[in-house]
This record gives C-alpha cells, structure tokens and sequence, in this order.
C-alpha cells in the first residue's frame, strides 16, 4: 500500500480558483495585476520555468512582462531595469529568474527590488517578516507552496519533528521558520552539508523536506514508517534506456512512497504550488498596492 498523494496540480487549481474572485474585485477597481520577469541569458530550464509562469499569468487574467536580457549583460545594466521596474507604477510583482550568469551578484539584486514588489519574497524586508512570525506579506514562494499542500490534506503538524534538508535563503530557511511558526508548531531540525548522522535526523522524523538538488539523496532506510515526505528537488539524471536519454527525479528515490503515509510527486507535485504562489504574491503585491 503506497502513501498518499499529495498532488500539487490539483492543489494549485484550488489557489488559482481562490485568485479568480480577487483578480475579478481589482478590474472592478480599474486595475490589472501586472508581473514582470526579468531573464538574462539562455539557461533552458530558466525559460522553461518562465513559459510555465506566462501561462499561469494567461489562465488568471494577470498581466506579465518579460524582459530578456542576452548573456552578456552587465551587472550594472540589471540593477537599471530593477530600478526601472522599481519606479514603474504599473508593476506591482518584479522578478529576476534565477540562475543569473556566474558572477552576479544575485542578493544584491535581489536587495535593489523594492519589497512591496518582491513576489519571490526573498528581500531582507520580507524574510524579516517571515523572522518575526508575521505571515502578512510576501512570502517565498516555494515554502508557501509546500505549507499550502500540508495544510489542504488536512496535516495537523503540531508537535510532529519535522527535518528540512538544506538551508538555503529560497527554500530550507524560510521553510523552517514556516513549520515552526504559530499554527503549524512543528519542531524543526535544519539539516546541511556539515550535519553529522544525517541518516539518523531523518529516520526520527515525522515530517521531512528535501531541497538539496541531489537526485535520490534520501533512501527508504532513511525514512521512519508513516512519516509525510515533501520532495522539493527536481534533478535531471542521464538515462540510456529513455528514448530522451534523461529522467527526472527528486530528491527522495522513489521506493519512499511504499514507506511514506504522505509524499509529493515529482514532477507534479511541489512545483506546481511554487507557480501557483508565485501568481498569489502578485495579486497580494496589487491589492497592498491599489487597493485603499
């Protein structure tokens, strides 16, 4: 008997039907939500990752610019079309797809966005919030997602030891401070390259979080009967015997679910709530923005 499926495609229906009614309450107030994506370079998951949010924007009636920068741009020149985006009345939501070309300075990019724009949620202001316990504002988008899927499936997390793996500023700080804020009362252990035991953190818990990039990191010996898991990571790994000569896979093999009470797909399951945020922050960034 396999875990049970914690669908992000299905959930992020729910949020973008819940987007609807407000979207609809701003045109009456003559006002459009309008994100705008700046890209630099030619990654191909990056314009992957973009499409997939024009056509989010397109679903919900969310306007969305974006602006392609070619590889070679200068660090300087990206700071310039933040602050133009910054001082564009009609912009409520600015993002900077990440990766940026090696050797930009992405946080200080990221700091040059102004927070009240910041849909990724990742500006000192709005992590600060997130420090202080306040769920008001911006939040990042991937955590966001993820506490969205737990909480639609009727998760009670309180008290439960929950591990999340990595630290990073996008998705295992943030998400930390999520478990372990007010109402969701998890007890949070944040695991990294230098944890020592890392096996022995993640075969007491009750909940893990996997966000480390690293294809099936996590084993079925890693994991305690019945526990939920949430896959973060999304990997490409070569694989002869696929006609595309890839697949792709989490962070958590996939024997796992025969384990798991709980687990997310991959793909399918966290990503689709990251995008399905990502459009919530905006319409949140227009109503902070324009409505009295």
């Amino acid at each position: 008997m396999g875990a049970n499926r914690l669908d992000g495609k299905v959930c992020a229906k729910k949020v973008e039907s819940a987007l609807n009614s407000r979207i609809r309450t701003l045109a009456e107030a003559g006002s459009q939500p309008h994100l705008a994506v700046v890209i630099v370079g030619d990654d191909p998951a990056s314009h992957v990752y973009v499409r997939s949010k024009e056509r989010a924007c397109e679903r919900l009636g969310i306007r969305s610019t974006r602006i392609d920068l070619p590889a070679d741009t200068s660090f300087h020149e990206v700071l310039e079309t933040v602050n133009s985006l910054n001082q564009d009345s009609d912009v409520d939501g600015i993002l900077v797809q990440s990766p940026l070309p090696r050797g930009m300075d992405e946080l200080a990019i990221t700091d040059r966005i102004l927070p009240e724009k910041d849909v990724d949620g990742f500006h000192p202001v709005n992590l600060g919030r997130l420090v202080q316990g306040r769920l008001d504002g911006l939040l990042p988008c991937t955590p966001a997602g993820v506490m969205y899927l737990l909480k639609d499936a009727e998760l009670d997390l309180t008290g439960l030891k929950a591990v999340v793996l990595g630290r990073s500023r996008i998705v295992g700080m943030p998400m930390a401070l999520l478990l372990a804020a007010r109402g969701a009362d998890a007890t949070v252990t944040v695991v990294h390259s230098r944890t020592t035991n890392i096996k022995d953190h993640c075969r007491d818990a009750d909940l893990i979080v996997a966000a480390v990039g690293r294809p099936e990191m996590v084993r079925s010996e890693w994991v305690k009967p019945g526990a939920i898991i949430v896959d973060v990571g999304i990997n490409r790994v070569d694989d002869s015997s696929i006609d595309r000569g890839y697949r792709l896979c989490g962070d958590v093999e996939e024997e796992v679910e025969s384990i798991a009470s709980y687990m997310t797909p991959v793909p399918g399951g966290v990503g689709p709530m990251t995008i399905a945020m990502l459009m919530s922050n905006t319409v949140r960034a227009a109503e902070m923005r324009k409505t009295p």
